[in-house]
């Protein structure tokens, strides 16, 4: 995925992160959202 899909012009991130992680992206499956690299998950 492209860096400029996670990030905005002024280097923000417009994506939430994982909690536990801290650098990486959480995925957004609609009912919750998972971290690919510990398995952290947020249900909706």
């Amino acid at each position: 995925m492209a860096r400029y899909d996670h990030y905005g012009d002024d280097g923000s991130t417009e994506g939430e992160q994982c909690p536990r992680c801290g650098d990486v992206f959480l995925a957004d499956h609609g009912d919750r959202q998972h971290c690919g690299k510990c398995g952290y998950t947020e249900w909706e």
